[in-house]
Protein backbone atom coordinates (compact mmCIF):
# COMPACT_ATOMS: atom_id res chain seq x y z
CA UNK A 1 0.00 0.00 0.00
CA UNK A 2 0.94 3.51 -0.46
CA UNK A 3 1.38 6.03 2.05
CA UNK A 4 -1.71 7.80 2.40
CA UNK A 5 -2.65 11.22 2.75
CA UNK A 6 -3.74 12.74 6.01
CA UNK A 7 -7.60 12.97 7.21
CA UNK A 8 -8.41 15.49 4.90
CA UNK A 9 -10.10 18.92 7.06
CA UNK A 10 -13.27 20.02 6.15
CA UNK A 11 -13.44 22.96 3.49
CA UNK A 12 -14.70 25.97 3.40
CA UNK A 13 -14.31 27.76 -0.17
CA UNK A 14 -14.14 26.69 -3.37
CA UNK A 15 -10.72 27.33 -4.01
CA UNK A 16 -9.61 25.14 -0.92
CA UNK A 17 -11.85 22.15 -2.22
CA UNK A 18 -10.00 22.45 -5.83
CA UNK A 19 -6.61 22.31 -4.25
CA UNK A 20 -7.80 19.51 -2.03
CA UNK A 21 -8.99 17.18 -5.27
CA UNK A 22 -6.15 18.15 -7.69
CA UNK A 23 -3.73 17.34 -4.82
CA UNK A 24 -5.13 13.59 -5.88
CA UNK A 25 -4.04 11.56 -8.68
CA UNK A 26 -4.80 13.48 -11.86
CA UNK A 27 -7.56 12.41 -14.12
CA UNK A 28 -5.09 11.39 -16.28
CA UNK A 29 -3.27 8.67 -14.71
CA UNK A 30 -5.39 5.63 -14.98
CA UNK A 31 -4.88 2.35 -12.85
CA UNK A 32 -7.73 -0.36 -14.12
CA UNK A 33 -9.50 -0.95 -10.63
CA UNK A 34 -12.86 -0.08 -9.98
CA UNK A 35 -11.75 -1.60 -5.53
CA UNK A 36 -11.15 1.99 -4.69
CA UNK A 37 -14.45 4.03 -5.84
CA UNK A 38 -16.60 0.76 -4.88
CA UNK A 39 -14.80 0.99 -1.47
CA UNK A 40 -15.40 4.39 -1.23
CA UNK A 41 -19.40 4.39 -2.19
CA UNK A 42 -19.60 1.60 -0.11
CA UNK A 43 -18.40 3.85 3.19
CA UNK A 44 -20.99 6.51 1.46
CA UNK A 45 -24.41 4.07 1.74
CA UNK A 46 -24.25 2.77 -2.10
CA UNK A 47 -25.67 6.63 -3.34
CA UNK A 48 -25.37 5.54 -6.85
CA UNK A 49 -28.20 3.24 -6.47
CA UNK A 50 -30.69 5.88 -5.23
CA UNK A 51 -31.24 7.29 -8.46
CA UNK A 52 -32.00 6.03 -12.29
CA UNK A 53 -29.46 6.07 -14.63
CA UNK A 54 -28.40 6.76 -18.39
CA UNK A 55 -24.45 6.38 -18.73
CA UNK A 56 -22.72 7.74 -21.73
CA UNK A 57 -19.31 5.86 -23.36
CA UNK A 58 -17.86 7.35 -26.89
CA UNK A 59 -14.48 9.34 -28.16
CA UNK A 60 -16.63 12.09 -29.21
CA UNK A 61 -19.85 13.95 -28.36
CA UNK A 62 -20.80 12.66 -25.03
CA UNK A 63 -21.44 15.69 -23.12
CA UNK A 64 -23.26 17.37 -25.85
CA UNK A 65 -25.57 14.20 -25.71
CA UNK A 66 -25.60 13.90 -22.06
CA UNK A 67 -27.10 18.12 -22.23
CA UNK A 68 -29.82 17.00 -25.04
CA UNK A 69 -30.97 14.22 -22.95
CA UNK A 70 -31.02 16.05 -19.66
CA UNK A 71 -33.01 19.05 -21.09
CA UNK A 72 -35.41 16.17 -22.78
CA UNK A 73 -35.95 14.45 -19.40
CA UNK A 74 -36.34 17.88 -17.66
CA UNK A 75 -39.10 18.46 -19.94
CA UNK A 76 -40.83 15.50 -18.94
CA UNK A 77 -41.02 16.88 -15.46
CA UNK A 78 -37.65 14.50 -13.83
CA UNK A 79 -35.62 16.05 -11.28
CA UNK A 80 -31.95 15.17 -13.20
CA UNK A 81 -28.47 15.22 -11.95
CA UNK A 82 -25.97 15.42 -14.81
CA UNK A 83 -21.74 14.52 -14.68
CA UNK A 84 -19.44 15.19 -17.19
CA UNK A 85 -16.15 15.68 -17.35
CA UNK A 86 -13.76 17.48 -18.00
CA UNK A 87 -15.03 21.04 -17.47
CA UNK A 88 -14.53 23.94 -19.74
CA UNK A 89 -14.52 26.80 -17.16
CA UNK A 90 -14.60 26.14 -13.10
CA UNK A 91 -14.53 22.09 -11.77
CA UNK A 92 -18.14 22.08 -10.48
CA UNK A 93 -19.52 22.14 -14.26
CA UNK A 94 -18.75 18.86 -14.01
CA UNK A 95 -21.88 18.43 -11.48
CA UNK A 96 -25.28 19.77 -11.98
CA UNK A 97 -28.49 19.37 -10.73
CA UNK A 98 -31.86 20.49 -12.51
CA UNK A 99 -30.00 21.56 -15.53
CA UNK A 100 -27.35 23.83 -13.23
CA UNK A 101 -23.93 23.25 -11.90
CA UNK A 102 -23.49 23.31 -8.59
CA UNK A 103 -22.77 26.97 -7.00
CA UNK A 104 -19.43 27.52 -5.12
CA UNK A 105 -21.70 26.96 -1.20
CA UNK A 106 -23.21 23.61 -3.01
CA UNK A 107 -19.86 22.27 -4.37
CA UNK A 108 -17.89 22.84 -0.81
CA UNK A 109 -21.22 20.71 0.51
CA UNK A 110 -20.73 18.01 -1.21
CA UNK A 111 -16.99 17.62 -1.16
CA UNK A 112 -17.51 18.15 2.77
CA UNK A 113 -19.98 15.43 2.47
CA UNK A 114 -17.14 12.61 1.27
CA UNK A 115 -14.20 13.96 2.41
CA UNK A 116 -14.33 12.23 6.01
CA UNK A 117 -14.12 9.15 4.42
CA UNK A 118 -11.49 9.33 1.54
CA UNK A 119 -8.47 8.77 4.26
CA UNK A 120 -10.28 5.48 4.87
CA UNK A 121 -9.99 3.84 1.46
CA UNK A 122 -6.56 5.75 0.88
CA UNK A 123 -5.02 3.44 3.53
CA UNK A 124 -6.62 0.03 2.60
CA UNK A 125 -5.72 0.21 -0.80
CA UNK A 126 -2.88 0.04 -2.84
CA UNK A 127 -3.30 3.16 -4.23
CA UNK A 128 -5.27 6.35 -2.93
CA UNK A 129 -8.43 7.66 -4.12
CA UNK A 130 -7.71 9.84 -7.61
CA UNK A 131 -8.76 12.91 -8.23
CA UNK A 132 -12.17 11.66 -11.03
CA UNK A 133 -12.78 9.09 -8.01
CA UNK A 134 -13.46 11.33 -5.43
CA UNK A 135 -15.87 13.67 -7.95
CA UNK A 136 -17.53 11.40 -9.00
CA UNK A 137 -18.41 9.73 -5.62
CA UNK A 138 -19.07 13.59 -4.66
CA UNK A 139 -21.31 13.93 -7.51
CA UNK A 140 -23.51 10.56 -6.75
CA UNK A 141 -23.60 11.90 -3.25
CA UNK A 142 -25.32 14.97 -4.27
CA UNK A 143 -27.07 13.45 -6.91
CA UNK A 144 -29.05 11.07 -3.83
CA UNK A 145 -28.91 13.95 -1.28
CA UNK A 146 -31.30 16.28 -3.98
CA UNK A 147 -32.52 13.76 -4.38
CA UNK A 148 -32.55 13.41 -8.14
CA UNK A 149 -35.20 10.94 -10.32
CA UNK A 150 -32.40 10.28 -12.66
CA UNK A 151 -28.84 11.14 -13.60
CA UNK A 152 -27.01 11.26 -16.75
CA UNK A 153 -23.41 10.32 -16.67
CA UNK A 154 -20.61 10.72 -18.64
CA UNK A 155 -17.90 8.26 -18.13
CA UNK A 156 -14.40 9.95 -17.67
CA UNK A 157 -12.07 7.52 -20.55
CA UNK A 158 -13.22 4.11 -21.59
CA UNK A 159 -15.81 2.04 -19.60
CA UNK A 160 -15.47 -0.82 -18.00
CA UNK A 161 -12.76 0.47 -15.89
CA UNK A 162 -13.80 4.13 -15.18
CA UNK A 163 -15.23 5.06 -12.07
CA UNK A 164 -18.58 5.91 -13.26
CA UNK A 165 -19.18 2.52 -13.80
CA UNK A 166 -19.91 1.18 -10.08
CA UNK A 167 -23.69 2.60 -11.41
CA UNK A 168 -26.25 0.02 -13.15
CA UNK A 169 -27.66 1.77 -16.14
CA UNK A 170 -30.92 1.20 -17.09
CA UNK A 171 -29.86 3.07 -20.81
CA UNK A 172 -26.30 2.52 -21.94
CA UNK A 173 -25.53 5.17 -25.29
CA UNK A 174 -22.22 4.21 -26.54
CA UNK A 175 -21.59 7.21 -29.01
CA UNK A 176 -19.08 6.65 -32.18
CA UNK A 177 -15.86 5.12 -31.29
CA UNK A 178 -12.68 6.27 -32.66
CA UNK A 179 -8.71 6.12 -31.75
CA UNK A 180 -8.18 8.36 -28.97
CA UNK A 181 -6.31 8.14 -25.16
CA UNK A 182 -4.46 5.30 -26.99
CA UNK A 183 -1.95 4.94 -24.01
CA UNK A 184 -4.39 3.40 -21.81
CA UNK A 185 -7.68 2.22 -23.88
CA UNK A 186 -5.80 0.64 -27.00
CA UNK A 187 -3.93 1.36 -30.06
CA UNK A 188 -6.94 0.27 -32.44
CA UNK A 189 -11.15 1.14 -32.37
CA UNK A 190 -11.84 -2.46 -31.74
CA UNK A 191 -9.86 -2.91 -28.60
CA UNK A 192 -11.11 0.85 -27.28
CA UNK A 193 -14.71 -0.53 -28.33
CA UNK A 194 -14.14 -3.69 -25.93
CA UNK A 195 -13.08 -1.32 -22.99
CA UNK A 196 -16.02 1.10 -23.75
CA UNK A 197 -19.03 -1.72 -24.12
CA UNK A 198 -18.60 -1.92 -20.11
CA UNK A 199 -21.18 0.11 -19.71
CA UNK A 200 -23.70 -1.79 -21.21
CA UNK A 201 -25.09 -3.91 -18.25
CA UNK A 202 -27.62 -6.86 -17.57
CA UNK A 203 -30.88 -5.59 -18.33
CA UNK A 204 -30.68 -2.52 -19.67
CA UNK A 205 -31.39 -0.38 -23.37
CA UNK A 206 -27.79 -0.35 -25.18
CA UNK A 207 -28.64 2.80 -27.76
CA UNK A 208 -25.90 2.09 -30.55
CA UNK A 209 -24.86 4.99 -32.57
CA UNK A 210 -23.83 4.65 -35.89
CA UNK A 211 -20.45 3.05 -35.72
CA UNK A 212 -17.75 1.09 -38.11
CA UNK A 213 -18.38 -2.83 -38.87
CA UNK A 214 -15.74 -4.32 -36.41
CA UNK A 215 -16.68 -1.87 -33.59
CA UNK A 216 -20.49 -2.48 -33.71
CA UNK A 217 -19.53 -6.33 -33.95
CA UNK A 218 -18.06 -5.30 -30.44
CA UNK A 219 -20.88 -4.11 -28.87
CA UNK A 220 -23.27 -6.28 -30.30
CA UNK A 221 -21.55 -9.10 -29.02
CA UNK A 222 -21.21 -7.26 -25.31
CA UNK A 223 -25.51 -6.70 -25.25
CA UNK A 224 -25.82 -9.99 -26.39
CA UNK A 225 -23.89 -11.34 -23.34
CA UNK A 226 -25.79 -8.96 -21.24
CA UNK A 227 -29.20 -9.71 -22.49
CA UNK A 228 -29.23 -5.66 -23.45
CA UNK A 229 -32.11 -4.52 -25.22
CA UNK A 230 -30.23 -3.18 -28.72
CA UNK A 231 -31.20 0.18 -30.75
CA UNK A 232 -29.04 0.93 -33.55
CA UNK A 233 -28.68 4.51 -35.37
CA UNK A 234 -29.87 3.94 -39.05
CA UNK A 235 -32.04 0.84 -37.67
CA UNK A 236 -34.30 1.77 -34.62
CA UNK A 237 -33.47 5.52 -34.91
CA UNK A 238 -31.81 8.21 -36.67
CA UNK A 239 -31.71 11.53 -38.95
CA UNK A 240 -34.52 11.68 -41.39
CA UNK A 241 -33.30 14.98 -42.81
CA UNK A 242 -31.56 18.15 -41.51
CA UNK A 243 -31.26 21.54 -42.83
CA UNK A 244 -28.79 23.96 -41.96
CA UNK A 245 -30.61 27.03 -40.35
CA UNK A 246 -29.75 30.35 -39.04
CA UNK A 247 -28.49 29.97 -34.89
CA UNK A 248 -28.69 25.89 -35.87
CA UNK A 249 -30.37 23.47 -37.93
CA UNK A 250 -33.82 21.95 -37.89
CA UNK A 251 -33.62 18.04 -38.28
CA UNK A 252 -36.08 14.86 -38.55
CA UNK A 253 -35.84 12.31 -36.33
CA UNK A 254 -37.30 9.25 -36.22
CA UNK A 255 -37.27 7.91 -32.71
CA UNK A 256 -37.70 3.98 -31.31
CA UNK A 257 -41.38 4.82 -31.38
CA UNK A 258 -42.77 7.86 -33.25
CA UNK A 259 -40.83 10.50 -36.03
CA UNK A 260 -40.41 14.14 -35.21
CA UNK A 261 -40.05 16.79 -37.63
CA UNK A 262 -39.80 20.09 -38.03
CA UNK A 263 -37.27 20.44 -34.94
CA UNK A 264 -35.20 23.11 -34.71
CA UNK A 265 -31.70 22.53 -32.49
CA UNK A 266 -29.63 25.40 -31.67
CA UNK A 267 -26.17 23.44 -32.56
CA UNK A 268 -24.34 23.60 -36.14
CA UNK A 269 -23.30 20.13 -37.96
CA UNK A 270 -24.34 16.68 -38.67
CA UNK A 271 -22.47 15.19 -35.89
CA UNK A 272 -25.01 17.36 -33.16
CA UNK A 273 -28.02 16.21 -35.64
CA UNK A 274 -26.75 11.98 -34.72
CA UNK A 275 -26.37 13.38 -31.00
CA UNK A 276 -29.89 14.63 -31.38
CA UNK A 277 -31.32 11.45 -32.48
CA UNK A 278 -29.60 9.36 -29.86
CA UNK A 279 -30.84 11.59 -26.88
CA UNK A 280 -33.91 11.06 -28.30
CA UNK A 281 -33.88 7.37 -28.56
CA UNK A 282 -32.12 7.05 -25.21
CA UNK A 283 -34.48 8.84 -23.56
CA UNK A 284 -37.70 6.87 -25.38
CA UNK A 285 -35.63 3.76 -23.67
CA UNK A 286 -35.47 5.29 -20.69
CA UNK A 287 -39.33 6.24 -20.87
CA UNK A 288 -40.79 3.03 -21.53
CA UNK A 289 -43.62 2.32 -23.95
CA UNK A 290 -45.16 5.10 -25.71
CA UNK A 291 -44.68 7.81 -27.74
CA UNK A 292 -43.08 11.75 -26.37
CA UNK A 293 -45.69 14.49 -26.95
CA UNK A 294 -44.27 16.64 -30.13
CA UNK A 295 -44.26 19.61 -28.87
CA UNK A 296 -42.67 18.42 -25.44
CA UNK A 297 -39.69 17.49 -27.49
CA UNK A 298 -39.09 20.42 -30.37
CA UNK A 299 -40.01 22.63 -27.06
CA UNK A 300 -36.45 20.38 -25.48
CA UNK A 301 -34.23 20.65 -28.30
CA UNK A 302 -34.86 24.42 -28.56
CA UNK A 303 -33.53 24.70 -25.95
CA UNK A 304 -30.45 22.89 -25.82
CA UNK A 305 -26.50 24.43 -25.28
CA UNK A 306 -23.56 22.77 -25.81
CA UNK A 307 -20.67 25.78 -24.76
CA UNK A 308 -17.20 24.92 -26.22
CA UNK A 309 -18.89 23.33 -28.99
CA UNK A 310 -19.12 25.65 -32.47
CA UNK A 311 -20.02 27.76 -29.83
CA UNK A 312 -19.90 31.44 -31.05
CA UNK A 313 -18.95 34.08 -28.52
CA UNK A 314 -18.24 36.65 -30.50
CA UNK A 315 -18.58 39.09 -33.26
CA UNK A 316 -16.66 41.34 -35.46
CA UNK A 317 -14.45 39.24 -36.31
CA UNK A 318 -16.88 36.36 -35.17
CA UNK A 319 -14.52 34.12 -33.12
CA UNK A 320 -16.30 30.35 -32.19
CA UNK A 321 -15.04 28.01 -29.95
CA UNK A 322 -14.64 24.31 -30.22
CA UNK A 323 -13.15 21.57 -27.98
CA UNK A 324 -11.66 19.23 -31.06
CA UNK A 325 -9.17 17.25 -29.17
CA UNK A 326 -8.42 14.55 -31.70
CA UNK A 327 -9.20 13.60 -35.33
CA UNK A 328 -12.50 12.53 -35.69
CA UNK A 329 -13.65 15.72 -33.73
CA UNK A 330 -12.19 18.03 -35.87
CA UNK A 331 -12.90 15.86 -39.17
CA UNK A 332 -17.06 16.75 -37.37
CA UNK A 333 -16.35 20.12 -36.56
CA UNK A 334 -14.90 21.05 -40.08
CA UNK A 335 -18.03 19.49 -42.13
CA UNK A 336 -20.24 21.50 -39.50
CA UNK A 337 -18.00 24.41 -40.61
CA UNK A 338 -18.25 23.89 -44.15
CA UNK A 339 -22.07 23.44 -43.58
CA UNK A 340 -23.60 25.92 -41.48
CA UNK A 341 -20.86 28.84 -42.73
CA UNK A 342 -19.22 31.01 -45.27
CA UNK A 343 -16.34 32.45 -43.43
CA UNK A 344 -13.08 33.71 -44.86
CA UNK A 345 -10.79 33.70 -44.06
CA UNK A 346 -10.86 31.55 -41.68
CA UNK A 347 -8.21 31.48 -39.00
CA UNK A 348 -7.48 29.12 -36.86
CA UNK A 349 -6.29 29.35 -33.11
CA UNK A 350 -5.17 25.77 -31.81
CA UNK A 351 -3.53 24.78 -28.29
CA UNK A 352 -3.33 21.11 -27.92
CA UNK A 353 -2.35 18.49 -24.91
CA UNK A 354 1.20 16.47 -25.47
CA UNK A 355 -0.20 12.77 -25.24
CA UNK A 356 -2.93 14.15 -28.43
CA UNK A 357 -2.49 13.35 -32.45
CA UNK A 358 -1.78 16.95 -32.90
CA UNK A 359 -0.33 16.00 -36.61
CA UNK A 360 -3.88 14.10 -37.31
CA UNK A 361 -5.70 17.10 -36.03
CA UNK A 362 -3.76 19.59 -38.09
CA UNK A 363 -4.35 17.69 -41.04
CA UNK A 364 -8.16 17.26 -40.34
CA UNK A 365 -8.69 21.58 -40.28
CA UNK A 366 -5.56 22.34 -42.99
CA UNK A 367 -8.04 22.36 -45.67
CA UNK A 368 -10.42 24.28 -43.74
CA UNK A 369 -7.94 27.27 -42.05
CA UNK A 370 -6.27 29.98 -44.12
CA UNK A 371 -4.02 29.99 -41.50
CA UNK A 372 -3.25 28.92 -38.34
CA UNK A 373 -1.82 30.58 -35.08
CA UNK A 374 0.02 27.77 -32.76
CA UNK A 375 -0.38 28.50 -28.99
CA UNK A 376 -0.68 26.90 -25.68
CA UNK A 377 -2.73 26.20 -22.86
CA UNK A 378 -1.72 26.81 -19.11
CA UNK A 379 -1.51 23.38 -18.36
CA UNK A 380 1.70 21.01 -17.90
CA UNK A 381 0.15 18.65 -20.25
CA UNK A 382 -0.33 21.35 -22.97
CA UNK A 383 1.81 21.12 -26.42
CA UNK A 384 4.46 24.06 -26.38
CA UNK A 385 3.43 26.39 -29.21
CA UNK A 386 6.98 26.10 -30.68
CA UNK A 387 6.76 22.29 -31.17
CA UNK A 388 3.19 22.37 -32.31
CA UNK A 389 4.33 25.20 -34.45
CA UNK A 390 6.86 23.00 -36.14
CA UNK A 391 4.60 20.39 -36.94
CA UNK A 392 2.00 22.47 -38.50
CA UNK A 393 4.35 24.43 -40.66
CA UNK A 394 5.27 20.69 -42.26
CA UNK A 395 1.12 20.20 -42.86
CA UNK A 396 0.21 23.88 -43.94
CA UNK A 397 3.46 25.66 -45.08
CA UNK A 398 5.53 27.77 -43.44
CA UNK A 399 3.62 30.71 -44.71
CA UNK A 400 -0.01 29.95 -42.97
CA UNK A 401 1.56 29.10 -39.18
CA UNK A 402 2.37 31.80 -36.70
CA UNK A 403 3.80 30.83 -33.62
CA UNK A 404 2.28 32.94 -30.47
CA UNK A 405 2.87 30.65 -26.92
CA UNK A 406 0.47 33.82 -25.06
CA UNK A 407 -2.99 32.77 -25.83
CA UNK A 408 -4.43 35.91 -25.25
CA UNK A 409 -1.67 37.11 -27.55
CA UNK A 410 -2.44 34.38 -30.12
CA UNK A 411 -6.59 35.39 -30.27
CA UNK A 412 -5.31 38.91 -30.78
CA UNK A 413 -3.16 37.57 -33.56
CA UNK A 414 -5.98 35.54 -35.53
CA UNK A 415 -8.91 38.34 -35.23
CA UNK A 416 -6.29 40.77 -36.98
CA UNK A 417 -5.43 38.22 -39.36
CA UNK A 418 -9.04 37.67 -39.83
CA UNK A 419 -10.13 41.11 -39.78
CA UNK A 420 -7.04 42.04 -42.63
CA UNK A 421 -7.74 39.37 -44.65
CA UNK A 422 -11.47 40.24 -44.95
CA UNK A 423 -10.50 43.86 -45.56
CA UNK A 424 -8.51 42.66 -48.78
CA UNK A 425 -11.79 41.52 -50.93
CA UNK A 426 -15.13 42.67 -49.03
CA UNK A 427 -16.70 40.27 -52.02
CA UNK A 428 -15.21 37.15 -50.33
CA UNK A 429 -17.23 37.29 -46.93
CA UNK A 430 -16.69 37.80 -43.05
CA UNK A 431 -13.80 36.46 -41.68
CA UNK A 432 -13.62 34.42 -38.72
CA UNK A 433 -11.47 33.18 -35.77
CA UNK A 434 -12.03 29.42 -34.59
CA UNK A 435 -10.35 28.60 -30.96
CA UNK A 436 -9.47 24.49 -30.69
CA UNK A 437 -7.27 21.83 -30.50
CA UNK A 438 -8.05 21.28 -26.34
CA UNK A 439 -11.28 21.46 -24.04
CA UNK A 440 -8.69 23.30 -21.63
CA UNK A 441 -7.78 25.88 -24.32
CA UNK A 442 -10.90 26.27 -25.36
CA UNK A 443 -11.91 26.73 -21.61
CA UNK A 444 -9.12 29.22 -20.95
CA UNK A 445 -10.02 31.25 -24.34
CA UNK A 446 -14.15 31.18 -23.18
CA UNK A 447 -12.89 33.10 -19.89
CA UNK A 448 -10.91 35.32 -21.82
CA UNK A 449 -13.29 36.86 -24.34
CA UNK A 450 -16.07 36.60 -21.94
CA UNK A 451 -14.43 38.51 -19.01
CA UNK A 452 -13.49 35.79 -16.36
CA UNK A 453 -10.17 36.30 -16.57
Amino acid sequence: MTDAPDAPRLAETFDEVEDALLSRWPETRLEPSLDRIQAFTELLGEPQHSFRSIHLTGTNGKTSTSRMIETLLRALDLRTGRFTSPHLERMSERISIDGEPLDDEAFVRAFNDVAPYTHLVDAEQEHPLSFFETIVAMAYAAFADAPVDVAVVEVGMGGTWDATNVIDADVAVVLPIAIDHAKYLGEDAVTIAGEKAGIIKPGSVAVLAEQTPEVAAVLLERAAESGATIAREGMEFGVVARTPAVGGQVVSLQGLRARYDDVFLPLYGAHQAQNAAVALAAVEAFAGSGVLDDDVVRAAFAEVTSPGRLEIVRRSPTILLDAAHNPHGAEAVAAALEDSFSFSPLVGVMGVMEDKDHEGLLAAFEPHLTHVVCTQNSTPRSMSAAALGRTAAEVFGEDRVSVVPDLADAIDRAATLAEAGEAIDVSIGAGAVLVTGSVVTVGEARSLLMGRR
